[in-house]
């Protein structure tokens, strides 16, 4: 665990049949009482796959590779997938994934100086789908551990075609359960709950066009905050708006101070385009608001092109936006230390995010006991611009005195190299 959280942005770039998160996601909480969401169900909402009778997923097996290097970290690791059905009903699947970290991160290098930590998580997940008429149910579970973090979640998911195959309305919920622990306090032990609703609709307007607007509603209850992490404080007063506290002065961190619930919405709305050509253009809108005080939003544009009957090509830009929640701080002063909730997370600060993404898919038929094959290749570099966040060093700190440091921002890249066999 550590104080390591890829940001939020990232989960939500590095999309994979695969991928884990989290978070956090790129992450994402608001209290969802049965009403909403049977008020949710009769948004219209597009499924990310195309609309077509129920059937099975295919059998295939996967093997995947992932990398993500930036701001200190590096996180890469492999995953394998295994599908396999039965009797034209059934189909059950197993991955298996892990990261190994090795990171020097702003939080670590604040908080540690220069150290460095390295660690391995791995995650197991199984799951069971299962098709009756128009209609698809599939439950699962993921198990996840490392050396101070351990989760198990439960997920069942529907959806339903409809109007000759024209609407799909999908719903689903999950309950995890983690567990807390930390290499730095044997006698920390804590927990933490999470139930996530969702729901959709997906409807073709014409030939070429698919509407979708997808909601999400999570409550997060229990030990909410990153034992490693600190905040910083200083004996002085905060001075007037606009103005920073004089050169001199020092910090002293103390651990953060979270609320022990979240709740939050996700609203998404897509629109996929076949062009006349071999080619589609999709875009994506977002938006997120939580109990913390966090609003957020994403526009995203992708574009994929058909080179022959083999190879494909897609493109993709994204900008994330994010406002700060009530409670961080870079910095709190002596009249502010005292509130009930503080953090400096940097994931809760105000910023903002900018990527570019470039694929490639390569498909052939094979003769024998398998199918076909692919490989898929998919690169995106991110640039990260923090509003309210410093770069506090020992050699910052030291330069340019309290909350006087450089504002925070550096660029990342992922890397997802997949190979699937059919059969």
């Amino acid at each position: 665990m550590k104080v390591r959280a890829v940001p939020k942005a990232l989960a939500e770039v590095a999309v994979a049949a695969t991928s884990r998160q989290q978070p956090g996601s790129l992450a994402v909480v608001m209290d969802l009482s049965l009403q909403k969401l049977a008020i949710a169900f009769i948004v219209f909402a597009l499924l990310p796959c195309a609309l077509q009778a129920a059937v099975l997923p295919e059998e295939r097996s996967d093997a995947m590779y992932h990398r993500y290097e930036g701001g200190g970290m590096v996180i890469d690791g492999p995953s394998v997938l295994v599908r396999k059905n039965f009797a034209d009903k059934v189909s059950v699947a197993a991955n298996y994934y892990v990261d190994n970290v090795s990171s020097a991160s702003i939080d670590v290098v604040t908080i540690k100086g220069a150290s460095k930590y390295s660690e391995k998580r791995k995650e197991k997940s199984g799951d069971i789908t299962y098709i009756e008429d128009d209609i698809v149910f599939n439950v699962g579970i993921t198990d996840s551990s490392e050396n101070d973090y351990d989760a198990r979640s439960y997920r069942f998911d529907m959806n339903h075609t409809f109007f000759g195959d024209m609407t799909t309305v999908n719903a689903g919920f999950s309950l995890g359960d983690d567990e807390i622990t930390s290499s730095e306090d044997d006698s920390l032990f804590e927990t933490m709950n999470r139930r996530q609703y969702r729901i959709g609709v997906a409807q073709v307007l014409t030939k070429n066009i698919l509407l979708n607007f997808n909601y999400e509603s999570v409550i997060d209850e229990g030990y909410l905050q990153n034992p490693y992490r600190k905040i910083l404080v200083t004996t002085l007063d905060k001075p007037p708006e606009g103005q920073h506290p004089p050169a001199p002065g020092l910090y002293t961190r103390e651990p953060e101070r979270y609320p022990n619930t979240r709740n939050s919405d996700a609203l998404s709305l897509k629109l996929a385009y076949h062009l006349p050509w071999d080619g589609a253009f999709k875009t994506r809108l977002g938006y997120f608001t939580d109990s913390w005080g966090i609003d957020a939003y994403s526009v995203q544009f992708d574009y994929s092109h058909k080179l022959s009957d083999n190879l494909a090509l897609d493109f993709r830009l994204r900008h994330y936006q994010q406002g700060d929640a009530d409670f961080y701080a870079n910095l709190f002063y002596n009249d502010t230390v005292t509130q009930n909730f503080a953090a400096r997370d940097k994931e809760l600060s105000e910023y903002s995010s900018q990527s570019v993404g470039v694929g490639a898919s390569y498909e052939t038929e094979l003769n024998g006991f398998f199918d076909r094959f692919r490989l898929n290749l998919q690169y995106d570099y991110m640039y990260f611009d923090y509003d309210n966040f410093r770069e506090v060093t020992p050699e910052t700190e030291g330069l340019n005195g309290v909350d006087n440091e450089p504002l925070y921002s550096f660029d990342a890249y992922t890397l997802r190299l997949f190979f699937t066999i059919f059969y």
